[in-house]
Parts: C-alpha cells; sequence; structure tokens
C-alpha cells in the first residue's frame, strides 16, 4: 500500500510539468543572478549604512527566492494535497537528514544567521582566528576577504560553538588601532597631545568620532595606543599606516626613541 500511495504522489508528473517545473528553476536562478550581481554593483557606489543594507539583503532576497521556487515547482510535479505534501517533503527530510547531515547543520545555522544578523556583508569579522571583510553570505557558508586578500569560506555551522568578534556591526565606523612604544624617558603628557594631533591632522581620520590616546607603563617602555575611525572600515590598513608613520616623525622631531619590543599586556 505504501508503494502504490508513493507511486499515486508522482502519477501527475508529465513532460509538460516537467518543462514547466525547469522553467520556474532557470527563471528563478537568473534573478538569483541578477540579485547577485546589480545589489553589490549599487552598493559600489555608495557609501554608509544604505551599502550595507543593500549587502546584507542579497542573502535574504536570495532564500525568499528559492522558497518561492520550491513552494512554486512543488504543486506542479505533485498534485497539491495533504497526502501527497506530507509524502515529498517527509522523503525530503529524510534524504537531507541522513546523507547531508552537516550540510544540513550548516544550512540551518545559514537560516539563524540571516535572521539573528551576527554579521552582515560589509561587516568586519574574527572567526577562529581569521580576520576580514564579510563579501557574501550564502545558505551554507560566508566568504571574507583578508587585509591579504585571501578569500576565506566560513561555514555557517561554526556559530554554534566559535567566538564571533564584529568591528563595525553593520554601520561604516570601525575603530582602529595604532600601537606604538617609546623609551621612557620623555615628557608623557606632551607626548599624548602630539599624538592626539597626529590623528585629527589625518586626511583619513573621522574627526566627528571619538580619538582616544591612551598611555600604560610596561617593563621597558611607554605604550601608547591611538585608537580613531577612519572614514572608510576599507582603509584600515591605509589608515593604521598612517598614523604609525606620522607619530614615528613626531618621536623623531622630539627625540624620543621608539622601543621595537612587542609588548603584549592587556589594556
Amino acid at each position: 500500500m505504501g508503494d502504490i500511495g508513493f507511486k499515486e504522489t508522482f502519477a501527475s508528473i508529465t513532460t509538460d510539468a516537467l518543462l514547466n517545473a525547469l522553467m520556474v528553476v532557470i527563471l528563478a536562478s537568473l534573478v538569483i543572478m541578477l540579485v547577485q550581481k546589480l545589489l553589490p554593483a549599487l552598493a559600489g557606489k555608495l557609501g554608509g549604512k544604505l551599502r550595507l543594507y543593500l549587502l546584507a539583503s542579497v542573502p535574504l532576497l536570495r532564500l525568499l527566492i528559492i522558497v518561492l521556487a520550491i513552494v512554486t515547482v512543488v504543486p506542479i510535479l505533485v498534485e497539491p494535497s495533504f497526502e501527497n505534501m506530507v509524502a515529498i517533503f517527509g522523503a525530503l527530510g529524510l534524504a537531507l537528514g541522513f546523507a547531508f547531515k552537516d550540510y544540513a547543520n550548516s544550512l540551518i545555522a545559514g537560516i539563524v544567521t540571516l535572521y539573528e544578523m551576527p554579521y552582515r556583508p560589509g561587516d568586519w569579522i574574527e572567526v577562529n582566528g581569521r580576520y576580514g571583510e564579510v563579501r557574501s553570505i550564502g545558505t551554507r557558508a560566508a566568504e571574507i576577504v583578508t587585509l591579504d586578500d585571501t578569500v576565506i569560506v566560513i561555514p555557517h555551522s561554526l556559530l554554534w560553538n566559535t567566538l564571533l568578534a564584529n568591528g563595525n556591526d553593520g554601520t561604516d565606523n570601525l575603530m582602529c588601532v595604532a600601537e606604538l612604544h617609546l623609551d621612557p624617558n620623555h615628557n608623557v603628557a606632551r607626548m599624548q597631545q602630539l599624538f592626539r594631533d597626529v590623528v585629527f591632522t589625518c586626511p583619513l581620520t573621522k574627526t566627528y568620532q571619538p580619538v582616544i590616546v591612551t598611555v600604560s607603563a610596561t617593563d621597558d617602555a611607554m605604550r601608547y595606543r591611538l585608537k580613531a575611525y577612519p572614514l572608510e572600515p576599507r582603509e584600515q590598513s591605509r589608515f593604521i599606516s598612517d598614523l604609525t608613520a606620522r607619530a614615528a616623525d613626531v618621536c623623531a622631531r622630539e627625540g624620543v626613541r621608539m622601543v621595537s619590543k612587542r609588548v603584549t599586556d592587556a589594556d
């Protein structure tokens, strides 16, 4: 009886039905490709939050199109009765559960990611020591591009048990830190003020955001941390390099020796 019911479920599949279903799949694929090309291209011409919102809408639109395509295709191939729907989705669930366990785990995590949005395209994140900008978010994994222009694919399933750091969290504000270690024998207050001037005179600084210069003493140096926001998160490497170079020039003019030893104390 079970085999007869299963055959009856697919009795409505004809050549015309298959062609119609194929047309729906092709149309959905073309729409997805169009969305993935046009929206990032449009976002690239914009700045600020609007760019991030457009990039974040790409995976949501892709998921919506896929769901609509499935909802459209199934009634074309199978008579839309309660029994048939239970049979189809039950068989599909079993197939996915046994054959694609890991993929299904990442897929579910991807849906959670699209809902909770712990990161979005345009965010700068660090996962398992890998830091970069989120380039795209798929149903199974996200792609990030590191500062060295390396593409890394991160499965969404890592969200279940991995710490994630998000530098700008959906905004265009990304704090950067330029760190210097100086010989202790100098006027700390003066150097602190000079370093603040360095940050404000840098053409890449977003001057309406906070600018902070902290100083702490270590065993053999005074550690300065110049904290500020670049105009664009993508300018962070250039921004930190420019701040470091300008601060080094200040040290040379003031006759303060820089210490090259790496210090790992907490802030």
